[in-house]
């Protein structure tokens, strides 16, 4: 039988956990807002901005991946 679970990344970098902490204020806020009050144009720059942050995390847990 073999352990399938991925190993644990590393610690992050101050710059890393700095990106991590911009994602985490940015899903904070969009789960605040009041989707049904944003304008179409709000809601693209909502799910732009969301996904450019997953995005950013995903590349950090490739990097911390490495490094193991």
């Amino acid at each position: 039988m073999t352990d399938e679970t991925p190993p644990t990344p590393g610690p992050l970098t101050d710059q890393q956990q700095t990106r991590v902490d911009y994602a985490l204020f940015d899903l904070e806020q969009a789960r605040a807002e009041d989707l049904t009050r944003l304008s179409p144009d709000g809601l693209i720059l909502l799910v732009e901005r969301l996904r450019t942050r997953l995005d950013d995390v995903l590349a950090i847990l490739k990097e911390t991946n490495r490094r193991n």
